[in-house]
Order: C-alpha cells, then structure tokens, then sequence
C-alpha cells in the first residue's frame, strides 16, 4: 500500500534533494583528490621532504645568531630540558605562520610551560633573515602565548648557509628554493628532541595534538626515542598567476576544508531522515 504524499514529505524530500546536490557539487570541486590516494606532484616538490631521523644527535657545536645578534651554540639550549624544534623562514606568508600558529594554539592546553619544563627553537632556514626579523617573530608569537617566562625559553634564530645546511640534512629537512617566485618549497612539522640534543619524535602539519604533544615531552624529557610514525606531509606552495592554479598547500586546504564538509552535509542528511521516519511514525500513531 503506498502512502500518499502529503506537504511534510514533499518538504523533507526537497531538502533531501538539495541537500544531496550540494553534496554533489563539493565532490565535484574536490575532483580526482578526493578518489585518489596520491596526486602528482609538482617538480619542485619533488626533492622536497621531512625524513624521520630519530635517535640523530643534532650538532650542538653548529653556531647561529639569536633575536639580539648574538653568537650562540645550539648546546647552549641542551643539557636540562628538552626541546621542540621548528624550521621555518620569517619572510614566508603561507605555512610558516600556520606551523607556529599550531603550536601555540596546541601548547596552550599543555600544562608545562616554555621555559620552565621545555625549551622552543624556532631557526630560519633562509640564510637571508636577519636577527631583527627573529625580534619582530618573537615578540609576535609571546604575546599570543601570554605565559610568563616563555621569552626566556623561546628562541628565534638566523644563521649563515652552511649551518643551515648542516642543521637542516640532519633532522632530514628536506627543501628547496624556487627562484621564480623567490620562495622556498618545503614539508610542514615539528620536532621533539630529548635534553641531549637528540630527535625522539615528529609531528607533522600544523594542527597537533596537545595530548601528544605532552606525552612527547614527557618521554623526550626522560630520553626516550619514538617510534616511526606514518607521513602526511603538507607542503608550503605558491600560487602561480600565470596559470591561475593553487599551489599544493592551498588546495590541500580546500580540499580538506571540502572534506568536512562533505561529511557533515552527510551527517546532516542522516539526522534529517531519522527525524522525517519519527514523525511519519508518530503521526499513524495518532491516527
């Protein structure tokens, strides 16, 4: 026996309708990213990476300038606590901003404090930054982290080619620079070391967990080496006006962006058939 189409139903189904179309169109926008595994990278990103080197001691003797302009060893920062490392370049504007962003949006929560249970290195890998770009950084991200001691604990640093280099091939950061758009293509992450200097773990993107992050500390802090854990790289990218494509970071956005909403147009279209299956029922209930 069919049932007849009254005015609730006629309703429910437009909604579901519409709803189901504009679930079509975001996968239509997320295209073959959304059915594939692996896209194709660009050439230059190609040589581009972050490789997991745990247990690699980083040179504690290699020298590079703090925000003041001072000589300083990377030993200086070791022997008591440990520390999270991140490579970025202060001239960036797309993800450079987003990793420290994450971490301080991520080390809020965090109980232990910068300067007080961990120290933070924050070292450019363009050779071209000066100390007074690391100032202007730093204060930056202080304010936003607003804990008293962490200008103590959190250091900004420039250096010349060579320690970068020799830095940078030992974590195994791997990047490079397209003088094109005089940028610098590169993975996005960050590193736990133990007070000794040595890696014990990586995270990657820019959004991390604070719970990790703090198990992270605990276990570097008592020199305890992480295992391997599975790549999910986020590059940094341009975008390229002459052909008016997104570079990899942008759409990677998009399509993550795309993604969830995917799934809450679907979640949305489950709640509203439940309900519309409640009501019918209610309705010959009454009857």
């Amino acid at each position: 026996m069919t049932r007849p189409c009254t005015r609730g139903n006629a309703r429910s189904a437009a909604t579901v309708l519409s709803l189901v179309l504009l679930l079509h169109g975001w996968l239509a926008l997320l295209g073959p990213g959304a059915a594939q595994a692996h896209e194709i990278l660009p050439a230059i990103l190609k040589e581009v990476g972050f490789d997991q080197r745990l247990n690699e001691q980083v040179p504690l003797d290699l020298v590079f300038r703090d925000e003041a302009g001072r000589a300083v060893r990377l030993g200086e920062y070791f022997g008591g606590k440990p520390v999270i490392l991140s490579l970025v370049y202060y001239s960036c504007t797309t993800l450079c901003p987003m990793i420290l962003d994450g971490m301080v949006r991520s080390l809020t929560p965090v109980s232990f404090d910068i300067g007080k249970e961990f120290a933070m290195l924050t070292v450019s890998f363009d050779p071209r930054d000066t100390p007074a770009q690391a100032v202007v950084k730093k204060a930056e991200y202080i304010q936003r982290y607003h804990r008293t001691g962490a200008a103590d604990g959190w250091h900004f640093l420039t250096g010349e080619e060579a320690a970068i280099r020799q830095l940078t091939k030992t974590v195994g950061f791997r990047y490079l620079y397209d003088e094109k758009t005089d940028q610098f293509a590169h993975a996005a992450g960050i590193l736990m070391l133990t007070p000794q200097g040595k890696v014990a773990r990586y995270f990657y993107g820019f959004d991390f967990s604070p719970r990790d992050l703090r198990l992270g500390l605990i276990e570097a802090a008592a020199n305890k080496i992480g295992t391997p854990i599975d790549q999910v790289l986020l590059y940094c990218y341009h975008y390229d006006p002459l052909t008016g494509k997104y570079g990899l970071i942008v759409m990677r956005v998009l399509r993550l962006a795309g993604l969830a909403t995917v799934l809450a147009l679907g979640g949305f279209i489950l709640v509203m058939l439940r309900r519309e299956r409640h009501a019918n029922l209610a309705t010959r209930e009454a009857r």
